[in-house]
């Protein structure tokens, strides 16, 4: 094989649609290793909602000590009393509380570890430092414990995950096989559908494994099955809808919103009011974020303060549908045909 040849054949083989195609695997890799490690690299509280409960003149003195702690690690106000920040923390409005003893040099603090095993770590040790300042020593209540088999509290997340996973894959399946974007809005009706029989499927498979099967997430089975078949939803019609509007680069753009910028946003290893500002800003609007945020609280807050993210959730799941059926109604009258991958 001469030279020239084998320039021609490079040439033929590198089409301009594949040399694209791997810059925007390169970006991709690149900004998965910028978004993990700016995300996770230097995790610590950050205005973290944290009541007090004390006589009130010390309850005034413990939150303004607290607000001036260097770096706002803590956002505290004051609680009437023990059972008032309890309900809080089950409720989600605080994440932790110290109950001051006026009567001895013992304090409580409240954690609830089945929200993030590390913020419940940080808060501990944060409270034992200012405690011992004081030449006072404080015990640790956790209101509501992460289950012995949820090793440092991830089971939620990584539960989020697999389901975020099984969204996109579906979606890039359908696009692989019979083209990127659907021909008409019946084509599209029924991926949507498909996508829909895989999220029932798949979300009472992750609930069962999670709950019976591998005892690491209590709550609700029919709950957490509900929950995972709406995020698999969500996700899988808004990368049908990514795709139907820009072909099979969707895939990509779909990868860098759930995976890129939702997994590391999304509260899994350390909480959000750990995460850098940005992060912990973007993570609730995000499916990653939402659905690890849902998923605490059905297993150990007994569903408290999960509307919000599963209206996020319907959000994604909605406005999925609506491009998936508009893009495909838009093509029907251009008369385009699917356009089908090709391996370059």
């Amino acid at each position: 094989m001469t030279q020239t040849t084998f320039l021609r054949e490079v040439t033929d083989a590198v089409t301009p649609r594949a040399t694209l195609l791997v810059l925007g695997v390169v970006a991709l890799q690149l900004l998965f290793i910028a978004s993990y490690v700016g995300a996770l690299h230097h995790p610590r509280p950050r205005d973290v909602p944290f009541g007090v409960v004390a006589p009130q003149a010390v309850a005034r003195q413990t939150v303004t000590r607290l607000e001036r702690l260097p770096g706002s690690p803590l956002d505290p106000r004051a609680v009437a009393d023990e059972e008032t920040a309890r309900e809080q923390i089950m409720n989600r409005d605080i994440d932790g509380a110290l109950v001051v003893n006026p009567a001895g040099p013992t304090d409580t603090l409240l954690v609830a570890s089945g929200g993030g095993t590390a913020l419940a770590r940080a808060l501990e040790s944060l409270t034992t430092t200012l405690e011992k300042t004081e030449r006072r020593t404080v015990r640790t209540v956790d209101v509501a414990p992460a289950s012995p088999g949820d090793f440092n509290g991830l089971s939620s997340f990584y539960l989020v995950v697999g389901w975020c996973v099984g969204g996109y894959l579906c979606a890039s399946i359908l696009a692989i096989s019979t083209g990127a974007r659907p021909a008409n809005p019946r084509r599209a009706m029924i991926r949507l559908a498909v996508m829909a029989a895989v999220s029932i499927v798949g979300g009472l498979g992750g609930a069962v494994i999670v709950g019976p099967v591998l005892d690491a997430l209590p709550g609700s089975v029919a709950a957490l099955w509900g929950l995972g078949a709406l995020i698999t939803f969500a996700v899988g019609a808004a990368t049908l809808a990514l795709q139907g509007v820009i072909g099979i680069v969707g895939i990509g753009l779909a990868i860098l919103l759930v995976v890129i910028a939702g997994n590391p946003s999304a509260g899994g290893a350390f909480p959000l009011p750990m995460l850098p500002p940005f992060w912990a800003a973007i993570g609730p609007a995000l499916p990653p974020g939402a659905g690890t945020w849902a998923a605490r609280s059905i297993a150990y807050f007994k569903g408290n303060d999960a509307t919000g993210a599963l209206l996020v959730l319907s959000a994604w799941a909605a406005v999925g549908i609506a491009v998936t059926l508009l893009a495909a109604r838009t093509r029907e009258r251009r008369g385009e045909e699917p356009l089908r991958t090709q391996v370059p």
